[in-house]
């Protein structure tokens, strides 16, 4: 086994999904959030999102290339073959490719659209001369970007979820074999 082994690389690959993916999701972000004031916390989220869903996304396909064959030599393959192997369609590909998806519809869709929102509400911010979060009234552009906000960081939580799920969904199977 060893270095030369993509045994290690995919266990240190499903490590790295599930640790910053929980870490993020569950202490992280919400400390931050506690912490700093909202347009802190919006500029540090601007910045560390693109590299989080960066991480998700590739660390799924890393795992998949980095798949460990069966030791049985009647077994599935090991990498993309071992993955797409019909019997572990719904133990391996399932949960591996769920949290490459729901990792990259927040990279290259919901995430750049947020940020659009988030910059959209800060101009905003200057024509009402009153901020996104104050008490109401707001304008109508103002809640109508609130609203548009509220909706994409809806949808961004539950892909976040999604291929937190999914990791742990693996997981699973990942511990099934190490008997």
């Amino acid at each position: 086994m060893g270095f030369l082994s993509p045994a290690p690389y995919h266990i240190l690959s499903y490590g790295t999904l599930l640790g910053t993916t929980f870490f993020h999701t569950f202490v992280g972000g919400i400390v931050s959030f506690r912490v700093l004031t909202r347009p802190q916390f919006a500029a540090l989220m601007a910045k560390i999102f693109p590299i989080y869903f960066s991480m998700q996304t590739a660390l799924p396909a890393v795992m998949a290339l980095t798949y460990p064959g069966s030791k049985n030599p009647f077994g599935s393959a090991g990498g993309v073959s071992g993955v797409l192997d019909p019997s572990n369609r719904w133990s391996v590909l399932a949960p591996l490719a769920s949290a490459f998806l729901c990792s990259l519809g927040n990279l290259v869709f919901i995430g750049p659209a947020t940020t659009k929102c988030m910059d959209e509400r800060r101009q905003q911010e200057k024509k009402d001369g009153k901020k996104s979060y104050d008490p109401p009234p707001h304008s109508q552009e103002m809640v109508a970007l609130n609203k548009k906000f509220s909706m994409l960081h809806g949808i961004s939580s539950l892909l976040n979820l999604g291929t937190f799920i999914a990791s742990v969904v693996y997981g699973v199977t990942l511990s099934s074999r190490l008997s």
